[in-house]
């Protein structure tokens, strides 16, 4: 199934294209190949793969989760909740080419769609690199006083914990 801006589900065959995404887009933030395999597994209905002319030049990975607890960068997280509180964005990443064409709104749509998918009201993140900025315009907000303390380590000092609503309003914008 193919979604608004190019984006579709991830499969299995995709993994070493995402895994070379991240490594290009992310550097001391990438994670391995496993990690990303084992996300598909879980939670296939949280994974996509921007394509365009027949070449994958993007990744989204979504999943429900623990709001207080986010989970560690690079580390398998085993299975997902079953009581999860929230839906976490835990990966976007777009190759230069994909950039400033609309892909990273679509792929926010995207996750707003997993998100009311799968029961939750809540979408958080935790942007790193700077990413802060375009979040912000994708209707997250940085919680007050609450940095990613849980994920210092992996994630980096400079890291923002935000998070976003799924509400009514969103169906205009989907």
């Amino acid at each position: 199934m193919t979604l608004p801006g190019g984006w579709r589900q991830m499969e299995a065959a995709d993994i070493a294209a995402v895994s070379a995404i991240s490594d290009a887009v992310h550097g001391p933030f990438t994670e391995d190949a496993e990690i990303y395999a084992e996300r598909l597994a879980l939670y296939p209905a949280g994974c996509f793969v921007l394509e365009r002319q027949e070449r994958i030049s993007g990744y989204l990975i979504t999943h429900p989760w623990h709001a207080a607890t986010p989970p560690p960068l690079n580390r398998p997280v085993g299975a997902m909740p079953a009581d999860a509180d929230c839906y976490y964005l835990h990966d976007l990443a777009l190759l230069p080419e994909a950039r400033g064409c609309g892909a990273g709104r679509a792929a926010a749509d995207c996750a707003l769609r997993a998100a009311r998918a799968a029961g939750q009201e809540t979408i958080l993140l935790i942007a790193v690199g700077g990413a802060e900025a375009f979040w912000k315009r994708q209707g997250f907000a940085a919680i007050a006083g609450r940095r990613d303390d849980a994920g210092k380590s992996s994630y980096g000092e400079e890291s923002v914990l935000m998070r976003r609503p799924v509400c009514a309003g969103d169906r205009d914008r989907l």
